[in-house]
């Protein structure tokens, strides 16, 4: 495993200023995947968080300039 810090779902949505359901969602549809597993929990590094709100953003304004 990694040394980066890896976060759950929840601790990540409020270090990065969104819903815990948005990373739920992601997971579900496969735009994120968790890096690792605390007990029950997914945890997330917040580098493919962030990389991931960034690909969205992206693909969210380039749709809807046509």
């Amino acid at each position: 495993m990694s040394s980066e810090e890896m976060w759950t779902a929840e601790e990540a949505a409020a270090e990065v200023g969104m819903a815990t359901t948005t990373i739920y969602t992601w997971t579900a549809r496969g735009f994120l995947k968790p890096a690792g597993k605390r007990g029950r929990f997914n945890l997330y590094r917040l580098a493919d968080v962030f990389e991931v709100e960034k690909n969205r953003a992206y693909q969210h304004r380039r749709g809807s300039s046509g």
